[in-house]
C-alpha cells in the first residue's frame, strides 16, 4: 500500500514489562513483490488514493481506551500509601509538595513506578495492551514504547540490525544518535549522499534508483549490506518515496530502517503522508513528542510486518533492554497512550492544523517579502509528498538572516520557530493544535518592517559540500582507539577519532574512521568562521584542531 497520496503539498526492561505488541493486522504492511527500481506515475498516485481508507475507517472502537493512562490514573486515586520509589510517594501533601508546587499535584500523583500490578506486569498488563494499541495505530506489527527519545530508538535499531550482518548503508543526513548506535554495535557503514539544496542549506532525501544504485554498488565491491537507514520526512518536511525505498532495499536482501522522527503524525489524516510501517518499513523511528502530541523526551519504536519482521523482533527485544531505563516514567509512556488515542479520534482536530498551515501558505505567498520553500520542491526528484505541518519560509529578501529574524520573533514577539539558517526559518505546527495564524502572520510582518529599517547584512556563502574521506579504520575502533589531538594542518591525512558536522546542512563532514581531507577541513572552517554557522563535535569553535587515531 502506497497510503494517502495528496500531492507533493499535501523484550523489556528485563522482562517485567513484556512488550509484547502484535497488533491486529488491519492493513497488509508489505511492499508486494520488490523491484529493482520503482515508478510511480501519477495516474498510479491517483488510483492508490482512491483505493487507502481514511483514519476513521481504519481504526477500531477499541481505540477510545488509552489502558495505560487510565491504569495509572486508578492508582492515583486509590489513595496509596507508598512505601517504595519514587521517593515522593505519590503524595502531593507529604512528599511531593515542592513538587506540586510546580507542577500541580496530579503530576506526583501520575509518576509511578515499574512492576506494578494492574499497570505493567504480565502477559496482557495495560501497557502491552497500550503498545498493542500503539502497533495497531501506525500499521506495525509491534510497538516499543521508549522514554529516551528517538534517540534511543536510533540506537535501538542499530543494534538490532547488527544482528542480521555487519554492514549497513546510511543516507549521510543521519541523525547523531543513529552514529552512536554505529559505533555501540560494531556496524560497518556505508553511505549514500541525499539530494541537497544548496541555497537554503536544506538535506532533502533519496530516490530509490538512488538507492538502488547506492546498493548495486556495495554489491560490486564484494560488500553488500544487510540493511539500511534512510530519512524522511527531512527537518523542512520533505517526503521521500518510502514505498519505493522499500521495494529496492528488499530486492537487494537488506532491511530498511526509516527514520521517521519527525512525521510521527503520519496516517492520521488524508492530506498527510503514510505511517512508514505500512509503507513497507522493516523498523520505523517514531519521534511522538516533535507533533504527536506526547511530551518531550517520549517516542516509539514500530517494527514492521514485512520480510524481515520474523528475524527482527527478537533483536529489537534484545536490544531494547541494552538501551531502556530500568524506571521508565510512566508519565511519559502514559502520554503516549494520549497522544495515540487523540490522533485515532482527532482526523478533525488534525484537518484544524492543516488548514491553519495551509492559510500561512497563502498569506505568505500574497507577500512578496517572504517565499515558500516547499513550493519549489518539484525541483528534487526524491521529493514524493510534503509534510504541510512544517512551514519552511524563504526570509532572504528581508536582507537578514533567518537567525535573525527567528531571534527577534522570539524577543519582540514571544513566538519561538522551530529552526533557522542563514536563509530560512521553519514553522512547526502539532497535528493536534489550534494556533493562532493572524498573530503569527502579523508578528512575522512587523519583523520583516523591522529588516527593512536595517543595512542589508552580507550574504552568507558556503564552499561546496566535500566528498567525505575514505573509512580507514572500523568506526568502533576509531572512537575507542588512542587518539591525540592535533592542529588542522596536521590532521589532514589522518585518521578521525571524533564526528563533525557543520550546520548547515547538518550532514556529518567526519565520521570516526574516516581520512580527514583538506577539502572537508576548508569546509569545516569556513562554515564556523560564518556568522550563521557552526560545527557539532569540534574540539574548538574555529574548528583549529582534531582528534586523530595516534600514529
Amino acid at each position: 500500500m502506497r497510503g494517502f497520496l495528496p500531492g507533493r503539498e499535501a523484550g523489556s526492561v528485563g522482562t517485567m514489562l513484556h512488550q509484547d505488541s502484535s497488533h491486529i493486522d488491519l492493513t497488509d504492511a508489505t511492499a508486494g513483490e520488490a523491484v529493482a527500481v520503482p515508478a510511480v506515475t501519477p495516474a498510479d498516485a491517483a488510483a492508490q488514493a482512491i483505493a487507502v481508507e481514511s483514519p476513521q475507517q481504519r481504526f477500531g472502537p477499541e481505540h477510545a481506551r488509552a489502558p495505560y493512562a487510565e491504569a495509572i490514573e486508578r492508582f492515583a486515586d486509590s489513595s496509596p500509601l507508598s512505601l517504595m520509589v519514587p521517593g515522593h510517594g505519590n503524595d502531593p501533601e507529604n512528599g511531593g509538595m515542592h513538587l506540586a508546587e510546580l507542577f500541580g499535584t496530579r503530576v506526583p500523583q501520575l509518576d509511578v513506578p515499574l512492576m506494578l500490578p494492574g499497570i505493567d506486569l504480565g502477559d496482557d498488563s495495560p501497557l502491552v495492551q497500550a503498545q498493542r494499541l500503539a502497533a495497531d495505530a501506525w500499521g506495525a506489527k509491534r510497538t516499543w514504547f521508549l522514554t529516551n527519545g528517538a534517540s534511543q530508538a536510533n540506537r535501538t535499531a542499530a543494534i538490532a540490525v547488527r544482528g542480521l550482518g555487519e554492514r549497513i548503508l546510511i543516507q549521510r543526513s543521519m541523525h547523531s544518535s543513529l552514529t552512536d548506535g554505529v559505533l555501540l554495535s560494531g556496524l560497518i557503514p556505508a553511505f549514500v549522499s541525499p539530494n541537497i539544496d544548496e541555497h537554503h542549506g536544506i538535506a532533502h532525501g533519496l530516490t530509490p534508483a538512488m538507492l538502488d544504485a547506492a546498493l548495486t554498488r556495495e554489491a560490486a565491491a564484494g560488500t553488500p549490506v544487510s540493511s539500511v537507514l534512510v530519512v524522511s520526512p527531512s527537518y523542512f518536511g520533505s517526503t521521500a518515496d518510502v514505498a519505493g525505498l522499500a521495494e529496492v532495499a528488499h530486492a537487494h536482501g537488506a532491511a530498511i530502517i526509516v527514520d521517521g522522527a519527525w512525521g510521527a503524525h503520519f496516517g492520521f489524516h488524508p492530506d498527510l503522508p503514510e505511517s512508514p510501517a505500512r509503507l513497507g518499513a522493516d523498523l520505523a523511528i517514531s519521534s511522538t513528542h516533535k507533533l504527536a502530541g506526547s511530551l518531550t523526551q517520549s517516542a516509539m519504536l514500530h517494527l514492521g510486518d514485512g520480510p524481515f519482521a520474523e528475524r527482527l523482533e527478537p533483536l529489537v527485544a534484545r536490544a531494547f533492554s541494552m538501551t531502556a531505563s530500568t524506571s521508565m516514567s510512566g508519565i511519559l509512556m502514559s502520554s503516549l497512550d494520549a497522544a495515540r488515542r487523540a490522533l485515532v479520534q482527532g482526523e478533525a482536530q488534525i484537518g484544524e492544523a492543516v488548514a491553519a498551515a495551509r492559510e500561512i501558505r497563502d498569506r505568505l505567498r500574497r507577500d512578496p517579502r517572504f517565499a515558500v520553500i516547499s513550493d519549489g520542491f518539484d525541483a528534487y526528484p526524491d521529493i514524493f509528498q510534503t509534510d504541510l505541518l512544517r512551514v519552511p519560509i524563504d526570509v532572504s529578501g528581508l536582507g537578514q538572516s533567518g537567525h535573525w529574524v527567528r531571534s527577534r520573533m522570539s524577543e519582540a514577539h514571544d513566538i519561538y520557530l522551530e529552526m533557522s539558517t542563514a536563509t530560512s526559518v521553519v514553522a512547526v505546527i502539532g497535528a493536534l493544535r489550534t494556533i493562532d495564524v493572524d498573530r503569527f502572520i502579523a508578528a512575522l510582518a512587523a519583523v520583516a518592517d523591522e529588516a527593512a529599517t536595517l543595512p542589508a547584512a552580507d550574504a552568507i556563502a558556503f564552499p561546496a559540500l566535500p566528498e567525505a574521506g575514505e573509512l580507514r579504520v572500523r568506526p568502533r575502533d576509531a572512537y575507542f582507539g588512542e587518539s591525540e589531538v592535533v592542529s588542522a594542518g596536521e590532521a589532514v591525512g589522518r585518521v578521525s577519532a571524533d564526528t563533525l558536522a557543520a550546520y548547515p546542512p547538518g550532514i556529518p563532514n567526519l565520521l570516526p574512521g574516516e581520512e580527514i581531507t583538506a577539502e572537508t577541513v576548508a569546509f569545516l572552517q569556513a562554515v564556523a568562521a560564518s556568522p550563521t554557522g557552526y560545527v557539532r563535535g569540534a574540539i574548538d569553535a574555529g574548528v583549529a584542531q582534531f582528534r586523530v587515531l595516534r600514529g
